[in-house]
């Protein structure tokens, strides 16, 4: 890589130029923040461990037919991936009912929803990213009802394969945000974008509910490093849990 301008510095991730246009260097952080960059701190070797983890879980989407922003890990914290034109809608996806789902709904962490539920919200930091509805993506003009379509009918078929491949390492996916967009190269396109880490997704133990995921450090549980190395672990990513 000739070039490495920095064209984006976000609060997990670096983005760099390379000396393709329509190929970027995604640097991964151990800062960590909660409540939209509210609490701020560190979580040891989390660029790392995100990286690498972020790294099998695109490959095995990939190796389905899902399109992935994805190209190749090229050290410790840094991968290649393709530029894209982010989406400004991000999309939760729930097996369980947890953090904002309970909170705005009265209902008890943990409980089991009959299926997957799908949510939208509107990708800004200063409003605290809202929830919205379809009619206010298709009325402010954020995606096509086309790119609405595929972009939740994808999600459900991450879903299903994310769930199973956790589920075999003795891990439940509760939650999760994705993260789409439309390729530079070719701006009908649509791909998953972003991370999939335990940044990203909230991840219980199945034996125990302990949780192995960033809500350890939203809510000051302690043992963050430990969880998130333990995720990478089970994934067979390192040698040891620790």
């Amino acid at each position: 890589m000739i070039d490495r301008q920095k064209l984006y510095e976000g609060k997990a991730k670096v983005l760099f130029a390379t000396d393709d246009p329509h190929v970027l260097i995604q640097y991964f952080k151990d800062d960590a923040t909660a409540f939209n960059g509210v609490k701020k701190g560190a979580i040891h070797d989390k660029g790392v461990i995100n990286n690498r983890i972020t790294e099998r879980l695109m490959t095995i989407l990939e190796a389905v037919g899902i399109p992935v922003h994805f190209l190749e890990r090229i050290s410790e914290r840094e991968q290649k991936i393709r530029r894209v034109d982010i989406v400004p809608v991000e999309l939760v996806v729930r097996n369980r009912v947890a953090g904002s789902m309970a909170k705005r709904l009265g209902r008890e962490e943990g409980e089991i929803l009959p299926r997957p539920v799908v949510e939208f919200y509107y990708k800004s930091d200063p409003l605290d990213d809202p929830l919205i509805t379809l009619d206010h993506i298709a009325v402010f003009g954020w995606a096509s009802a086309a790119e609405v379509a595929w972009i939740q009918q994808t999600a459900l078929r991450i879903n299903d394969v994310l769930r199973g491949y956790f589920a075999s390492i003795g891990i439940h996916l509760v939650d999760y945000k994705l993260e789409f967009g439309r390729l530079s190269e070719d701006p009908r396109k649509l791909v998953l974008a972003d991370e999939i880490s335990p940044d990203t997704c909230r991840l219980w133990d199945m034996k125990t509910g302990k949780k192995l995921d960033k809500d350890r450090f939203r809510r000051d549980l302690g043992e963050v490093s430990e969880a998130y190395h333990e995720v990478a672990f089970r994934m067979g990513l390192f040698t040891t849990s620790s």
